[in-house]
């Protein structure tokens, strides 16, 4: 399959929004502007996840899930010099931080930009002691030169702050930018509606497209929407990690590589039938799939859904990425493609009365 213009342009645009953890409601919008052309019904909640919906032939209720929101940080402290201090608000690296163009989101005067200034090496080389970034130390530059200033401009306390980085094309195999953790999986399972709709496809049950919030804080916004849904199925995407790439331990993280296919993952929240049965699929199809084993928990949506009232069957298909949580994050183009076959063709096929029972 091929992704049209407009398929690409909201993926670009989609991805250059920002959306932040607790303020994705502007990317939010921005999915439901593109998806409800292809849908039948939308809500959203007090917090902002977003659930468009297909409506099929039963009462049976399947989900299919990504979340909206991207790491950033909180103001947290202007120095009478003008320095701005921060915190992380989701999984920040301050390792990248210095050296970022970045801009303040003021709740009254709009955006603010500024940049992580770090000593030059000059000094850090002639330091007795190694200055390495650290949560403590990093800091924000905006050229104003004292708290009056920052103060009057609009910064204050609790602003949130995000990198600058867009959307970029490399070589022609690699999506790059920031934040495909995880608008990358909002854009596949909306991709998804959008054939179901060109394809005139009727499902045997009710669709739920489902974008929520607050993911990088501990999955928070699955928590809400899966209790509010109460789904019988529910397949998450997001990303992982590819571990090809340099100072990675291969024999600890596995052996998953950009390029070769979406990921299949084992773990105690995921339904070992619902994963075959996804499998199978990817072997009918003749999609390339490779596979992953985490300990205890995926760490994603995944664990919400699996988890809620009574237990729901839940599966995750994940994206091979590299550098989650940088700001030139890849994906390889081939992969993007492949997830959104294979979740169209699970659900176009699905039979609503296979037996998710183990006995």
């Amino acid at each position: 399959m091929n992704l049209d213009k407009n398929s690409l342009f909201f993926l670009e645009n989609y991805i250059n929004n920002f959306s932040p953890v607790s303020q994705e409601y502007k990317g939010q919008i921005l999915w439901l502007e593109y998806i409800k052309k292809y849908i039948d019904q939308h809500y959203s909640d007090y917090y902002g996840n977003t659930v468009a919906i297909i409506k099929g032939n039963s009462n049976f209720k399947f989900v299919i899930e990504a979340h909206a929101d991207e790491i950033s940080w909180y103001v947290n402290h202007i120095s009478d010099d003008g320095f701005i201090y921060v915190i992380p608000n989701g999984g920040s690296d301050c390792m990248i931080a210095p050296s970022k163009k970045v801009l303040i989101h003021t709740k009254e005067k709009g955006l603010i930009k500024g940049v992580f200034g770090w000593p030059a090496i000059h000094f850090r080389r002639s330091n007795k002691e190694k200055i390495i970034p650290s949560y403590e130390n990093i800091f924000i530059d905006t050229g104003f030169n004292n708290k009056k200033n920052l103060l009057k401009a609009g910064v204050s306390v609790g602003d949130i702050v995000t990198y600058e980085e867009n959307f970029s094309v490399l070589n022609n195999n690699y999506y790059v930018g920031r934040a495909f953790d995880n608008r990358i999986g909002g854009f596949i399972i909306a991709e998804v509606a959008k054939l179901l709709s060109l394809e005139k496809i009727t499902l045997p049950f009710d669709l739920y497209i489902v974008n929520s919030v607050q993911e990088e804080i501990g999955l928070k916004g699955a928590k809400m929407i899966a209790n509010k849904i109460n789904p019988d199925i529910a397949i998450i995407t997001d990303v992982t990690h590819d571990t090809t790439t340099p100072m990675i331990d291969q024999k600890r993280h596995g052996n998953i590589i950009c390029g070769k296919g979406p990921v299949l993952t084992f773990a105690p929240s995921i339904h070992n039938i619902l994963n075959k049965y996804i499998e199978n699929f990817s072997l009918k199809y003749k999609i390339p799939i490779q596979k992953q084993a985490c300990s205890y928990s995926t760490g994603t949506d995944t664990d919400s859904f699996a988890y809620t009232k009574n237990g729901i069957p839940s599966s995750l298909i994940s994206l091979p990425l590299r550098y989650m949580h940088t700001t030139v994050e890849m994906i390889h183009i081939s992969d993007v493609k492949n997830c959104i076959n294979l979740l169209f063709n699970v659900l176009k096929d699905f039979d609503i009365n296979f037996n998710l029972k183990y006995f």
